[in-house]
């Protein structure tokens, strides 16, 4: 009889990473972490550590991520499969940059990206409670220099608030880009060639 598992877990509410796993026929069923003041969540830590390399930070919180979530499949006695979480963030300066906290947040994060190339680091990690894995994917994107009234609009937009770095790249923000080296799909937040080799190597058919 087959093990291979016909569904996973995804660990993100980001409907980029659904979609992206729609892209490559993946079935998976949505574990969304309880949202607030994260009570449940508290094992979910996004603070950076001093003087955390990058790589590290970002392998980190999508393993923890993984990892939280087989918890929470115990902890609500739901089937067993295996949970895939990943995490983005951006470099710029040696700096880790995510998420905008407000729109003014936003509009600084955009000027200091403008006319500058940064590198964009997702990692994915897998984990079916006996085992972990991950993979990180680094790219680097290159913005053109931006105006006030540009970074203005596209704050106004709405967009830039729930993405590492204030910007998707398969939104409105693609006409700012000069350049990208790496992964496209790793620059929206799961990378596919390294999620792919994952879930084979947890005998997922692809």
């Amino acid at each position: 009889m087959s093990t291979i598992p016909a569904r996973i877990y995804l660990a993100s509410r980001s409907p980029r990473r659904r979609e992206l796993l729609r892209q490559i026929g993946v079935n998976f069923d949505s574990l969304v972490f309880r949202g607030g003041a994260r009570g449940e969540d508290a094992d979910v830590d996004e603070t950076p550590f001093p003087d955390e390399p990058v790589e590290r930070y970002v392998e980190r919180l999508a393993l923890t991520k993984a990892e939280a979530g087989c918890r929470r499949l115990q902890w609500r006695t739901l089937p067993q499969h295996p949970v895939l979480a990943a995490d983005t963030t951006l470099e710029l300066d040696g700096a880790i940059i995510g998420k905008p906290i407000d729109k003014a947040d936003a509009a600084a994060i955009l000027q200091r990206l403008s006319g500058r190339s940064h590198r964009v680091l997702t990692a994915v990690a897998i984990s079916d409670g006996a085992r972990t894995r991950s993979r990180t994917c680094i790219s680097e994107v290159r913005f053109r220099p931006l105006t006030d009234t540009e970074i203005r609009h596209y704050v106004a937009s709405g967009e830039p608030m729930d993405k590492a770095g204030a910007y998707g790249i398969q939104g409105r923000a693609a006409i700012y880009i000069e350049e990208i080296r790496g992964s496209y799909s790793g620059i929206m937040g799961l990378p596919l060639f390294e999620t792919a080799q994952l879930l084979e190597a947890f005998g997922y058919p692809l």
